[in-house]
């Protein structure tokens, strides 16, 4: 039965993104409050051009340490060019093996080269869950709704 589920049964539909202008301290203040290990960054079309993950925020830390001036920089000058994405109709077992053989906590998930939310390593727990058990709260399609956060 977990062959079957697929990446849209268990993504989280809620997305945090940053701009490539954002400041960077507010954009790790933003994954902070939010909870989460990274987010897509986009274009003002909408169009995703990176991902800035907590690995990429470690050189924000380092930079701060030898220069102190401050001044810590923009969203662009840390974050991954290149995206790992998702398509929404991937099936959760590939993802699965995505997360075993690669170090990515999370993968922005896709429908026709757009953005439509995440998927994590916890949401392909939560398919195991209702797998095994399924009565628990995590069915395909009833992911808890976060606070939308655009930045």
């Amino acid at each position: 039965m977990l062959a079957s589920l697929k990446v849209r049964d268990y993504m989280a539909v809620n997305k945090c993104t940053f701009t490539p202008d954002m400041d960077i301290l507010r954009a790790i203040h933003k994954m902070l409050e939010s909870r989460i290990s990274g987010a897509p960054v986009i274009d003002e079309h909408g169009n995703m051009i990176g991902f800035l993950s907590e690995k990429d925020c470690m050189q924000v830390a380092l930079n701060a340490a030898y220069q102190q001036d401050g001044a810590a920089g923009r969203v662009s000058e840390f974050m991954s060019p290149s995206v790992d994405t998702i398509d929404v109709e991937t099936p959760i077992l590939d993802v699965a093996e995505r997360f075993l053989t690669g170090s990515y906590k999370r993968f922005p998930v896709v429908m026709d080269n757009r953005l439509v939310g995440t998927i994590t390593r916890q949401n392909i727990l939560r398919a195991l869950e209702y797998i095994s058990d399924p009565e628990s709260t995590h069915k395909p399609g009833k992911q808890s709704t976060k606070q939308h956060v655009h930045v």
